[in-house]
């Protein structure tokens, strides 16, 4: 049984063919996310740092949506535009969570619109 999960977005917002998160066994699976305003459903570009801090709080809304939180994020995978970024990325990335931190791959890819941070999850729902 999947329970698909979509935090509170702008009326009228379409996420596509795909959903923001499914609950499957007690998992929450979490699709890609990027530096997007869930209430005017546009994209907000600005440094690696703004992009990641707004991806950060786009996987927190539905990881709570789900009944789960950043704590119980099991896995994550990052593409980033400029893998020069990295560092940058890296150090608002890690301040979203606590002492032990989640596994991670992180790669270069092309990227949508100008983005510079894509990054999904999975997590473990309380």
């Amino acid at each position: 049984m999947k329970k698909v999960i979509h935090p509170e977005r702008a009326e009228g917002f379409v996420t596509g063919a795909y959903s923001d998160g499914l609950i499957v066994d007690g998992i929450v699976y979490v699709s890609g996310q990027a530096s997007v305003d869930f209430k005017t459903s546009k994209f907000e570009l600005g440094t690696i740092e703004e992009e990641t801090h707004r991806t950060m709080q786009n996987l927190k809304a539905i990881l709570e949506a789900a009944g789960s939180s950043l704590d119980q994020v099991i896995k994550c995978t990052v593409h980033l535009a400029d893998i020069n970024d990295f560092d940058r990325y890296n150090k608002v990335y890690g301040s979203y969570f606590g002492e032990t931190k989640p596994t991670r791959t992180t790669v270069q890819s092309v990227l949508a619109e100008n983005l510079k941070v894509e990054i999904d999850c999975i997590a473990k729902v309380s």
